[in-house]
């Protein structure tokens, strides 16, 4: 057998790579920015035709003619303030609670929280042509989750005042969902509403997590 015909004495040739199918690159949306995007749409809608909120604000008299408010109403707000302070507070809480959950059980927490806040402001003043708008509902929600999984987690309040989430939770957003403590104009029953949807869906989060407190 010639030498050149013997493995050792072949040149080396250069191994073909596997091909691999091409991907494309995914696009994924987080779900705490959409969120925040359609807010501000929105609001810029109203601002631009102001009969847009009245459409789509939530009144209890008006729930059997229009049912979808009860959706409508988390994306539209009363002025900038307003939806400047949901939106912060719905950052920074919605990403803490995205990091714990994930992103269908985070908009778990913030739709459900925002529809029974509306159905408490329903029920609370039955046959009221009163009109509801705003994300509270789902705000405290989202912090009623947080709270319950994290009850020891240290916020800054205003960034300046360092404090355990649960006593941010009980003086300022407690307060905001008691009658008589909650300014006047302030829809408290659906931050009361919110805030309890919050509570219970995060014990049970709590519990499939099998969470440290910390």
């Amino acid at each position: 057998m010639p030498l050149n015909d013997r493995d050792y004495m072949r040149p080396n040739r250069p191994q073909q790579q596997p091909r691999r199918a091409y991907r494309p690159p995914s696009l994924t949306l987080d779900s705490l920015l959409v969120i925040i995007i359609i807010n501000v749409v929105f609001y810029l809608a109203t601002l631009i035709r102001p009969v847009i909120e009245a459409q789509l604000a939530f009144s209890p008299a008006l729930i059997a003619d229009r049912p979808w408010t009860l959706v409508t109403a988390m994306f539209i707000h009363a002025g900038f303030w307003h939806i400047f302070l949901n939106m912060l507070v719905l950052f920074f809480f919605g990403r803490t609670l995205k990091m714990f959950v994930g992103d269908n059980r985070f908009l778990l927490v913030y739709f459900a929280g925002g529809i029974v806040g509306n159905l408490a402001f329903w029920a609370l003043n039955l046959n009221t042509l009163v009109f509801a708008v705003g994300a509270s509902g789902a705000v405290f929600a989202v912090a009623g989750a947080l709270v319950v999984i994290q009850p020891r987690m240290r916020v800054l309040f205003w960034g300046i005042i360092p404090m355990q989430l649960w006593v941010f939770v009980v003086i300022f957003m407690g307060m905001l969902s008691v009658p008589g403590l909650a300014p006047s104009g302030v829809a408290w029953q659906a931050h009361l509403g919110g805030l309890a949807t919050g509570l219970v869906i995060g014990w049970f989060y709590r519990r499939q997590l099998r969470l440290f407190v910390f």
